[in-house]
């Protein structure tokens, strides 16, 4: 590996760490400020820092207004399940593992709209990451899944359709300016529907003002900045590896700053999901033949917003 890859990988790595460690810092602050408050004013700020970066850049970018819309509609509902999802009963270790299922869903998803089988390698990896989530989320008692865990389930599937979305809109547009327009149809989404979808509520204390502050600037923003130019100097797998350590700083932070501490059963789950998880991405047991476009839809899973974003949070 070659020093600038290198480097590109421990970007991306800061990333995770971004992402991982702001689940306890936005689940703290939602019992001040309702969820969907909270992203609108997370994604101004970050709209108007990544504005300003690409400003002084003074590139030149084909204008699709469209794909880049549609791409932040779907970035948009995964962020807000995500959050609303810690508003409940999720806690910040489960959320950042059930988040990380939108890697191994993405092969299902190609699987329905390519037409194209899943390998032996991603078959296991989803049934793998599917018995963790079970695991993870599922009471021995009454066999329910809480509503945390199953909004953050549907985050998940949301960011694995952005992610199909993205695979195709980020062939025909300059990245810098994609990401821009993402984060800015979150920022518009999340102010017009305020209204609609919550009572909003705020109360400024040290902890709203400390998640606002990283989310919007670090887990946003820079973040964005980072993964675009690490992604340029490593493979998707290599990078796709590094993402999986998300719900792992989750976990970490969750039990330096909460003192959460994983169950076994819980635990068992997380294993599961980073397993499948690799194993979608390494493809141990064999690759298989893919048309062109299949391909190119695979390479975007690693290319997950910040929102990601994947985000992400």
């Amino acid at each position: 590996m070659n020093s600038r890859a290198g480097l590109a990988e421990l970007a991306l790595a800061l990333v995770c760490f971004f992402w991982g460690a702001t689940f306890v810092l936005v689940k703290n602050a939602l019992t001040d400020i309702s969820p969907m408050l909270f992203l609108a004013i997370r994604f101004s700020i970050a709209s108007t820092l990544l504005a300003g970066v690409y400003a002084l850049r003074r590139g030149s970018a084909k204008v699709i207004w469209g794909g880049g819309i549609i791409c932040g509609v779907f970035l948009m509902v995964g962020y807000f399940l995500q959050t609303l999802g810690l508003r409940f009963d999720t806690t910040p270790a489960k959320s950042g593992f059930l988040t990380a299922l939108y890697i191994p869903l993405v092969p299902v998803l190609i699987a329905i709209v390519y037409r194209k089988l899943p390998s032996l390698s991603e078959w296991l990896g989803v049934g793998l990451a599917t018995a963790g989530m079970a695991m993870m989320t599922l009471t021995a008692e009454s066999l329910r899944i809480s509503l945390g865990d199953a909004l953050t389930v549907g985050c998940a599937v949301a960011y694995a359709i952005h992610i199909l979305l993205l695979s195709h809109f980020s062939r025909l547009v300059q990245t810098e300016w994609l990401a821009l327009l993402q984060i800015l149809t979150c920022a518009v989404v999340a102010i017009s529907t305020v209204k609609v979808v919550e009572s909003p509520f705020v109360r400024w204390t040290p902890n709203v003002w400390l998640a606002l502050g990283v989310t919007s600037a670090l887990s946003t923003a820079l973040a964005f900045l980072l993964q675009t130019w690490g992604q340029k100097h490593t493979t998707p797998t290599r990078a796709a590896l590094v993402f999986s350590l998300e719900p792992v700083f989750a976990w970490l932070t969750s039990y330096v700053v909460e003192h959460e501490v994983l169950t076994g059963r819980v635990l068992a789950g997380a294993a599961c999901i980073l397993s499948g998880i690799l194993l979608v991405e390494i493809k141990p047991l064999g690759r298989r033949q893919t048309s062109e476009k299949v391909k190119v839809a695979e390479t975007v899973t690693s290319d997950r917003p910040s929102t990601f974003e994947s985000g992400s949070l």
